[in-house]
């Protein structure tokens, strides 16, 4: 089903390059929309904070050379008050450093809803995350991407983001200290060291950023199986398919691991460059602090004062060089926050390309619910025709066979339409296309009518269920409109339930609004199922209904709804086609076409004698048959067997 579409940068390797620094600005645009967000006041909030932490530091730094001093000079006050003064500074400075912990992660918290929202927004924009799932395949897993990936690239900004935002202030602050205990050579002796640093971890961390967005993809894959299997529990237990599906879960999993393991390989490397340069950090700080020592310009002073002035422009050097390697440090966070910047840029290009598309009239957008509005209340401009289809051919969107060719045709109240035909001959795809699902290869489809209750309501051959209670099932996906227990809504839910066979499903949940915390796919059967579907059907009363069903439950709906639907089956049995030759009839009624509508296979009516007899109309592959007008309710049933 799905489509090959050529994404931007689709197939190019992802790398830190201009588009890696395009996807991260479009990403932070998102985080910080304006400097009065209130991530931007966060940010400046922890801004604030890190200043207030590195003065701080810079206190406690100094205090080992003043104990070199009081010691030396046998100074027992001065010791106490710079006792005192060490206390007061380190408790201080835990203070501000858990509370920079403390902002960065509410910088977090604040990132990841902002960002999933914004996907969000785009995602569930009309018919996106269908197109996504199903009609395209150059975005894989969109939903771990919003889910995991965005978790884990704020997870990992946000504890970048204090050593970040801090780095500028102390390189300059301690650049300008080693100058001036040391000279040019001292900060350019740094400055040469962590340019080389930078120059070898970027090499290293090239081929990292591209082996992790390809374990990312295997992870989602892997995933997906399991969550296959949850899905299908049942059916697969019916095939008795554990071992097959062991192996072939297995087989994921090894694929994921052997990537893992070449990404472990290629990070060893980085390990190995980003501890040799911490170490070699240290020792360059004293080299540095000797030179003057040894050229005799430290010649006058005595060992005390010495040992005082060595241990102070040690601190500024060593600090120096660490804010350089607490940067080399963040190497391995930095490519993985790479790595998810071009998952989640890639998803936000493409959504927003979709967005654009939309709006410039390529892809229809859906009309939307009116998801306050109670079904009882009036429509503002009724209309009498639901679709309009002139000359409209089908095609799947992976293939160009044509499914349907040249259909012309109308559908207003008061008529059905029944469709039938052998699988794969484009029964569904119409359904798809009258639902805004597809997009017609040639031809024009109006609809003419609202979705929801008071249009049109598609019921899919797999019945959905959200998560909640089984009010949320019954009137999903309307709002609570009387919350209240014992309210006249409640007594209509009470009624549908019991019209579709289901008032024992009530007290296995305890209730309309007793929350449950299993899955709804889990707990009811395949018929419970349909039959939950229909209570929903008679709850939103729509104007019209599109279903797609076996034909047991065309029986079903015509024992429910008291409109007769016969079927004149066409089946294949051990590759032999077979047409049965008497009308299937459902209720005891006779098919008014009696079987013989100009070749169709198909007819539809209500259980009192129509009007006149259905229209049927034949397309490239099946039939279809235009009922007429009925006599109240006026419904319409669009069926497809």
């Amino acid at each position: 089903m799905a489509v090959p579409v050529a994404a931007a940068g689709a197939g190019a390797r992802p790398r830190l390059d201009l588009q890696f620094l395009q996807r991260f600005l479009q990403i932070q645009k998102v985080l910080f929309p304006s400097w009065s967000s209130q991530n931007a006041l966060m940010f400046l909030t922890l801004l604030c904070v890190a200043l207030l932490k590195q003065l701080v530091i810079y206190q406690v730094g100094l205090i080992p050379s003043q104990y070199y001093g009081v010691l030396g000079n046998k100074d027992l006050d001065g010791f106490k008050t710079l006792t005192f003064l060490a206390v007061v500074l380190i408790v201080l400075n835990s203070m501000l450093k858990s509370f920079d912990q403390f902002t960065c992660n509410l910088l977090y918290v604040s990132w990841r809803k902002d960002l999933t929202e914004h996907l969000h927004r785009f995602y569930f924009q009309g018919r996106v995350y269908y197109t996504l799932n199903v009609l395209r395949d150059d975005v894989d897993n969109p939903d771990q991407r919003i889910s995991q990936d965005v978790e884990r690239f704020c997870r990992q900004l946000s504890s970048m983001a204090s050593k970040l935002i801090i780095s500028p202030f102390t390189l300059i602050y301690y650049t300008y200290q080693c100058f001036q205990s040391t000279g040019w050579l001292g900060p350019a002796s740094i400055f040469g060291y962590f340019i080389l640093g930078t120059l070898v971890n970027k090499m290293l961390m090239g081929p990292i950023v591209a082996k992790l967005v390809q374990q990312e993809k295997l992870e989602g894959d892997f995933r997906f199986k399991h969550m296959q299997i949850r899905v299908n529990a049942e059916p697969a237990a019916f095939f008795r398919a554990g071992h097959v599906e062991h192996v072939r879960t297995d087989r994921r999993l090894q694929r994921l691991l052997q990537t893992q393991r070449e990404l472990m390989s290629k990070e060893l490397w980085l390990y190995l460059g980003v501890n040799t340069f911490d170490y070699l950090g240290s020792i360059l700080s004293y080299v540095v602090i000797a030179i003057p020592i040894f050229s005799g310009v430290y010649g006058d002073l005595s060992p005390t004062e010495l040992s005082t002035l060595v241990s102070k422009n040690a601190f500024v050097c060593i600090y120096l060089i660490s804010c350089f390697t607490g940067l080399i440090d963040l190497s391995g966070t930095f490519s993985d926050v790479a790595g998810y910047t071009h998952r989640i840029g890639e998803l936000q290009e493409t959504l927003l390309d979709m967005s654009l598309k939309s709006r410039g009239g390529e892809v229809l957008d859906e009309s939307e619910w009116d998801v306050d509005r109670a079904p009882e209340w009036p429509v503002a401009e009724p209309t009498d025709t639901a679709f309009l289809l002139e000359r409209v051919s089908i095609c799947a969107p992976s293939s160009n066979k044509p499914l349907i060719r040249d259909l012309s045709l109308r559908i207003s109240e008061g008529q059905s339409l029944l469709i039938t035909g052998n699988t794969g001959t484009g029964k569904t795809s119409l359904l798809r296309v009258l639902g805004g699902l597809w997009a017609s290869t040639r031809g024009s489809v109006q609809m003419l009518t609202d979705f929801g209750p008071h249009g049109v309501l598609f019921l899919p051959q797999k019945p959905f269920f959200t998560d909640g209670t089984l009010r949320e099932q019954v009137i999903y996906p309307l709002k609570e409109i009387y919350p209240d227990s014992g309210s006249t809504d409640d007594e209509r839910i009470m009624r549908f339930l019991e019209l579709a066979g289901l008032s024992t499903l009530v007290t296995r949940t305890e209730g309309l609004d007793q929350q449950v915390d299993w899955n709804w796919y889990d707990v009811l059967s395949p018929g419970e199922m349909q039959r939950l579907s229909f209570a929903r059907l008679f709850y939103l009363q729509p104007k019209y209904a599109g279903e797609v069903c076996p034909g047991s439950a065309h029986a079903r709906y015509c024992v429910l709804t008291g409109v007769c639907v016969c079927v004149c089956a066409t089946c294949n049995h051990g590759g032999v086609q077979t047409r049965r030759r008497a009308p299937l009839c459902v209720a005891g009624h006779l098919c008014p076409c009696g079987g013989g509508c100009q070749g169709s296979t198909l007819a539809a009516a209500r259980l009192a004698s129509p009007d006149q007899l259905g229209m049927c109309y034949t397309t490239h592959s099946g039939a279809f048959c235009h009922g007429s007008s009925w006599s109240q309710p006026k419904k319409l049933a669009i069926l497809c067997s």
